[in-house]
């Protein structure tokens, strides 16, 4: 029995090791991908792997990548939040408010309890931390209503998440008629709010430790302009070039939310309340409580999404900026398979998409060329596998029509690039539907004492 168990942990961290291997392969071929089209296309810019493109793609992925950490919380306990959007809406508004009111609350509380060198750092930097502090209650706020609703009312999930999107802009230009009107802003937008500061990593990406300048080994990879490995130093320098603490603390959500959900009885307790929550009341689980924690805890998440974009990524709130984020979170969910390091990959390709629309056409329009050799090679992998034929020619077909369209074209609509990952998101539902493995109760109404 010894024995047995040992080999059993033993194939288990294989397993985990080759699932890396595997992952790790992939990063590298899509690197690949990226740098053939450059070649291929001839950027007049390296945009497609630059460190400056990567660094923004990570900086515009987290506010969904936040959205989607909230939605497998939601979705993990069973309810489904389509009010994630709302939630992201609340973190807007009370972001960029805590930002613009937090300093000066901080002197007024503060003054004369603390040393003054403290209170002055409190006052000119607190701010936005602050602000970050308030989006997550909002946010969090937002889902308790939501989870009153939809746990405690027992009302659609849907309904209830519909009724908290329609509510949150209403209120929040209400609230801005009162605050920001009379503060220089208007009904629709805040007064402009300072953002904290950003770091380079030491060493890979020339950053400062103690006062000492370190070197750029990453940044000199990249302008020694190999091809595949500048390209892929100016993709792993993005990760860690002109990078703000609050991406930081957003990515380090990515850990513990895994730890959280999968190596704590908290997480247990949560994952069978969406897996099956009349087993999990037999054992003395508290169902209706862990659908609360599900959804509150994901409403505080999707309110730190808002409060990113409003205050690092804008610089103010405006009504309207989240365009749907809270939506494309849920669309990383799926994407992902209810699981955060595959959410984290969708936010980063969604981030990349909207940094080649803000950066350059011509980069967006080298998307369809990656859209052609991509289609190619599952083209390739079909034939030698020997696949349907209907599937096959489906992807021959599209292969053709956006080579088509790439060779008889110089630009693309500024809406192609936020559409594509839309349009990943689709093709992963039609072509890997049985991978796709969503909490069995999900969505599903619960009653106490009901089978």
């Amino acid at each position: 029995m010894i024995f047995s168990s040992e080999r059993s942990l033993q194939a288990a961290a294989a397993g985990v090791m080759d699932g890396r291997r595997r992952w790790i392969v992939y990063a590298a071929g899509a690197v690949l991908l990226l740098a053939v089209t450059q070649q291929i296309a001839s950027l007049p810019t390296d945009d497609l792997t630059s460190s400056g493109t990567w660094s923004i793609a990570l900086a515009w992925s987290v506010p969904i990548l936040l959205a989607g950490l909230g939605g497998i919380f939601s979705e993990r306990s069973g309810v489904v939040n389509i009010g994630l959007e709302g939630m992201l809406i609340l973190g807007t508004w009370f972001g960029a408010f805590g930002a613009m009111v937090g300093g000066p609350l901080f002197g007024r509380l503060l003054a004369g309890r603390l040393p003054d060198p403290i209170v002055q750092a409190l006052v000119s930097e607190g701010g936005p931390w602050f602000g970050m502090l308030l989006a997550g209650i909002a946010g969090g706020v937002g889902g308790l209503v939501m989870a009153a609703a939809a746990v405690g009312f027992n009302v659609d999930h849907i309904i209830a998440g519909v009724a908290v999107n329609l509510m949150a802009p209403g209120l929040t230009r209400f609230l801005s008629d009162l605050h920001f009107s009379d503060r220089g802003g208007s009904i629709t937008q805040s007064p402009a709010v300072s953002g904290v500061g950003d770091f380079n990593l030491p060493v890979l990406a020339g950053g400062a430790a103690f006062g000492w300048k370190s070197p750029d080994l990453l940044g000199a990879a990249e302008q020694a302009d190999v091809f595949f490995l500048s390209d892929l130093a100016g993709v792993l320098r993005g990760f860690v070039f002109q990078m703000s603490w609050f991406t930081l603390l957003a990515y380090l959500m990515l850990p513990l939310s895994i730890f959280l959900l999968w190596r704590t009885r908290f997480g247990l307790r949560l994952r069978s309340c969406g897996e099956h929550p009349q087993a999990a009341d037999s054992l003395g689980v508290n169902v209706y409580k862990y659908k609360y924690y599900g959804v509150v805890i994901s409403g505080a998440l999707a309110g730190l999404g808002g409060g990113f974009l409003a205050i690092q990524l804008s610089g103010l709130y405006k009504e309207g900026q989240t365009q749907g984020k809270g939506f494309i979170g849920l669309a990383t969910m799926i994407f992902g398979n209810w699981n955060p390091l595959g959410a984290a990959r969708g936010a980063l390709l969604f981030g990349f998409t909207e940094t080649l629309r803000l950066r350059d056409e011509n980069a967006a329009h080298g998307l369809l060329l990656l859209a052609v050799i991509v289609m190619a090679l599952l083209l390739a992998r079909r034939l030698v596998r020997r696949s349907g034929r209907l599937g096959t020619l489906q992807i021959a077909v599209a292969a053709a029509a956006v080579g088509f369209w790439y060779i008889n074209s110089t630009s693309v609509p500024n809406q192609l690039p936020a559409i594509t990952p839309h349009i990943a998101v689709l093709v992963v539902l039609l072509f890997a539907t049985s991978r796709l493995r969503p909490p069995a109760a999900d969505g599903l109404p619960y009653r106490k004492g009901e089978g």
